[in-house]
């Protein structure tokens, strides 16, 4: 699978991990089955899957109204989305404008907002909604507001997830709602991920973050409600690995960018039927899978 399917660039994208997603699927026979995001922002695994065919259907939740009314915008109004972000002027001007969109939401229609979500996306610093433009208001840096905005790149991995509309399900609930009321109805051959907030620093990389008492219930509800087959994916923190301590897991070091580059340790949580390859062709999950081995 190639790079980059997903329009939206996202904090901790997990894009990157979607080989090993798809081996973890081959290896319990789901290929070809259902897949389930409660968390989805950027949807980068999600999108690659549906894309490459290796998922018949994906079912995307976010509990953002922002980030839902991009998604909803792809899968509903893709000409309009699409004509917008052909024409879109790269001005400190008019991103103040679609800012200003961004935080008055309630006025304005659906496809404005998701239009301002995925402007600010690929002209904030790291795709953050809340951070500053690239290049900074005078536009002096290395780097121009207009440094991660391939027009006609974008347009296309856009019609192509439009192109498959039929094969997506979205819902703009929390993601505990996802998980009790839409999770259940999945088929048999389905995979849950679950990537929620980091523990640490996000409240600078999500709009919507967690306490420590929402990671704690959060953690109950996947264990004790999912009957599919999941994942979860987390920073290594010390207080998430105690919320999981009786599952199948490992650690992993990942190097992510948010405003300037972190390396952090990282950690996947299995669900006690889940079978895990023997080794990935994802460098440092193969490092990982082979440590938790030995």
């Amino acid at each position: 699978m190639s790079r980059y399917k997903t329009p939206l660039r996202y904090p901790g994208g997990k894009q990157k991990l979607a080989p090993f997603v798809l081996e973890l699927m081959k290896k319990n026979s789901l290929d070809g089955g259902h897949y389930a995001e409660p968390y989805a922002g950027g949807a980068g695994i999600a999108i690659e899957l549906l894309l490459s065919g290796d998922a018949a259907h994906i079912h995307l939740n976010d509990s953002c109204s922002g980030i839902y009314a991009f998604w909803r915008s792809v899968l509903s109004n893709p000409e309009e989305l699409c004509r917008r972000i052909s024409r879109a002027s790269m001005t400190i001007q008019e991103w103040r404008r679609q800012k200003e969109i961004f935080s008055r939401q309630a006025e304005f229609e659906q496809i404005d907002v998701g239009f301002s979500v995925f402007y600010l996306n690929r002209c904030n610093r790291s795709g953050i909604l809340s951070a500053g433009v690239i290049g900074g208001l005078q536009q002096e840096g290395e780097w121009k507001m207009d440094a991660r905005f391939p027009r006609n790149e974008l347009i296309g991995r856009i019609e192509a997830i439009a192109s498959k509309k039929s094969a997506v399900t979205l819902r703009n609930w929390d993601a505990e709602k996802f998980i009790l009321k839409h999770v259940p109805k999945l088929p048999p051959n389905s995979l849950v991920y679950c990537d929620p907030p980091y523990f640490h620093k996000a409240d600078r990389l999500y709009l919507n973050h967690y306490d420590p008492e929402d990671h704690a219930r959060i953690a109950k509800v996947i264990q004790s409600e999912i009957r599919h087959h999941w994942v979860v994916s987390y920073d290594g923190a010390p207080e998430i690995l105690k919320h999981y301590s009786h599952r199948q897991s490992f650690l992993y070091d990942l190097q992510y960018n948010a405003a300037k580059a972190y390396k952090g340790t990282e950690v996947f949580f299995f669900s006690d039927r889940l079978k895990l390859p023997e080794e990935s062709t994802v460098p440092y999950i193969d490092r990982a899978l082979k440590n938790a081995a030995a």
